[in-house]
């Protein structure tokens, strides 16, 4: 007797990802939070990394010159969708397709950087979350001067190879000018330049520190918190996780929030949607969070009126 054998269960193709890292990605013993909460919300949505979806990762190691080359490797691993975080990565993945899907993350105002033709129709291939840190600069300015009211000069970290951190550097100058305090520019594009700008910093006598939000200083974050705590030296940052990483205040949105809704977009291109029609998602909470503990440590007294207004205090 012949039996015939039933045929093998089709098994589905995995989806391809690229992802265009601009940071490092941290060892298994020092994990990323924010590239971990974007798997983390695809694993929710069903998709297990290695099984029905495949992650292409490259990772510029904050040499923002090589997000190029990058890019290109990944549309030539023939990637469904593209995905990536900061200004400087959703530049350089518009820049080099028009035609695959691009979700972006954490970048500033997409439509004044020219992302978009729209936030509520982005009209073109790309679409994301925005973290619109662009526009946080004056009310960083005004907390400084409730915390520190005889402030008169401020230094302003920032990456000049991030257009968004141009802006901000911008915005804080104005707002500055506005309430009598001056903004001293402290440019640095890698690792090897914090040691300059904190010596520039020094030589000023600046008041206190904003650092303009860029993935670079996201990377060497306990570096800026360290070299502010050794120069006693009050510094406002973009993110929450800064503030509880050990830096004085930070007011702006959750990245890992951020991260994490951008898994979501994938999962809507991969199921058909299109990019052109997905509206651009923007934080709808921005923070005000202080820790009272570095405030003791660098010797400053917090105003009772700066703590009532703190979304969060860390003791």
């Amino acid at each position: 007797m012949i039996v015939a054998s039933l045929p093998a269960r089709a098994q589905s193709k995995p989806r391809r990802i690229g992802f265009l890292g601009v940071r490092s990605r941290s060892t298994a013993a020092k994990p990323d939070p924010y590239y971990d909460a974007f798997s983390a919300k695809l694993r929710e949505l069903g998709y297990t990394e290695g099984s029905n979806i495949i992650v292409e990762w490259r990772f510029a190691d904050g040499r923002y010159e090589r997000l190029p080359g990058l890019a290109d490797e990944l549309i030539k691993a023939n990637v469904e969708i593209l995905v990536t975080h900061s200004t400087p990565g959703a530049q350089t993945l518009q820049r080099a397709t028009s035609t695959i899907p691009i979700v972006f993350m954490a970048v500033g105002n997409p439509l004044e950087l020219g992302l978009v033709r729209s936030l509520s129709r982005p009209g073109g291939n790309i679409t994301g979350v925005a973290n619109m840190t662009n526009e946080v600069g004056p009310k960083q300015v005004q907390l400084l001067k409730a915390m520190l009211p005889k402030i008169s000069r401020v230094g302003v970290l920032f990456n000049p190879q991030n257009t968004t951190a141009i802006v901000i550097l911008e915005s804080v100058q104005n707002a500055g000018r506005q309430i009598g305090v001056q903004s001293l520019p402290l440019s640095v594009r890698r690792t090897e330049d914090f040691e300059a700008a904190f010596g520039d910093a020094r030589n000023a006598r600046i008041d206190a520190l904003i650092v303009a939000a860029d993935t670079l200083f996201i990377a060497e974050r306990r570096q800026i918190i360290e070299r502010a705590a050794k120069m006693r030296l009050p510094a406002m940052f973009a993110f929450p996780e800064d503030a509880e990483a050990g830096g004085l205040v930070s007011y702006g949105p959750s990245l890992t929030e951020v991260y994490a809704r951008a898994g979501v977009y994938v999962d809507k291109i991969l199921k058909g949607a299109k990019p052109a029609e997905i509206p651009v998602e923007q934080p709808t909470q921005f923070s005000l969070v202080v820790n009272a503990k570095t405030a003791s440590a660098i010797g400053l007294k917090l105003p009772d009126s700066l703590l009532s207004r703190a979304d969060r205090v860390i003791r």
